[in-house]
């Protein structure tokens, strides 16, 4: 795993030889609550920027992911589905939620760093 990059909505990636592993931030699973359902993509669904890509549900609310570059679904954490609480208790590592092979060319200048994250949710909490 190499160094992490965030989105502003919450969610991190992590891009290795063009394989973005993606999931939600620690301060997005302290907002859901408790998890109690994870709808994961389907394997080799083509996505662009901004699609829905998989719902959390959480005791306190549902919410959308959506998929913050554009790419196909090479791989989902199917362990989400018998413990969703993976996402509370483990967000950053084990609680990862799908893998997205990046089209060619993928642009991250709009996800910004952990220190710069941890002053955006700072600053919007």
């Amino acid at each position: 795993m190499g160094e992490k990059i965030y989105t502003r909505d919450h969610e991190w990636l992590d891009i290795t030889d063009g394989i973005a592993t993606i999931g939600v931030t620690e301060f997005a699973q302290e907002q859901l609550g408790d998890v109690v359902f994870v709808e994961l993509p389907e394997v080799d669904a083509l996505l662009a920027e901004g699609d829905e890509v998989a719902v959390i549900e959480s005791v306190k609310a549902a919410g959308e992911i959506n998929t913050p570059l554009s790419g196909t679904v090479v791989g989902v954490n199917t362990a989400l589905i018998e413990e969703p609480e993976l996402l509370n208790s483990s967000p950053q590592k084990d609680g990862w939620i799908f893998k997205l092979a990046l089209d060619e060319g993928y642009d991250v200048s709009e996800l910004i760093n952990e220190a710069d994250y941890q002053d955006y949710i700072s600053e919007n909490a």
